[in-house]
């Protein structure tokens, strides 16, 4: 029985990113803030215009869920009312109380689970080094929602 070779090439992704600056520019993880990659005019702008954005988006998109929600509530009413549904009050009421235990419960804890934690630590620690990227996101939003 002879041994085979292996007959293919091992890609050495570190070596291929470094070859195209572009890749690694765009998709490269880093451990850096913003800060460190663009100046502060650079940021204002990247952070206001995503801002801005999603800030313009949420609200369409709020208009459109409360449109929705105060609609579907309103049709329910009117079904309610001419006798097409019936609403088993009790139940409802039995599971209103059954939320507001389980609220009153997890509150009460006030304990976070170590991987929430540990996201939320991590949250905070971008929001810190990128404070000026934050901060014009922030501003975008805003006049998003306003627009």
């Amino acid at each position: 029985a002879g041994s085979k070779e292996d007959s293919f090439n091992v890609l050495d992704l570190a070596e291929y990113t470094k070859n195209r600056p572009w890749w690694r520019k765009v998709f490269a993880p880093s451990s850096g803030s913003s800060a460190e990659k663009y100046n502060v005019a650079t940021q204002l702008v990247i952070g206001g215009v995503t801002g801005w954005c999603t800030g313009f988006i949420f609200q369409k998109v709020g208009k459109l869920a409360a449109t929705a929600v105060g609609g579907g509530f309103f049709l329910l009413q009117i079904a309610n009312h001419t006798g097409y549904i019936k609403v088993d009050w009790k139940l409802v009421e039995r599971d209103v109380n059954k939320a507001k235990q389980q609220l009153k419960f997890h509150s009460s804890g006030n304990k976070m689970s170590p991987e929430v934690k540990s996201r939320v630590d991590e949250v905070i620690i971008f929001l810190k080094k990128n404070v000026v990227l934050t901060g014009g996101f922030a501003g975008g939003f805003l006049l998003g929602m306003a627009s």
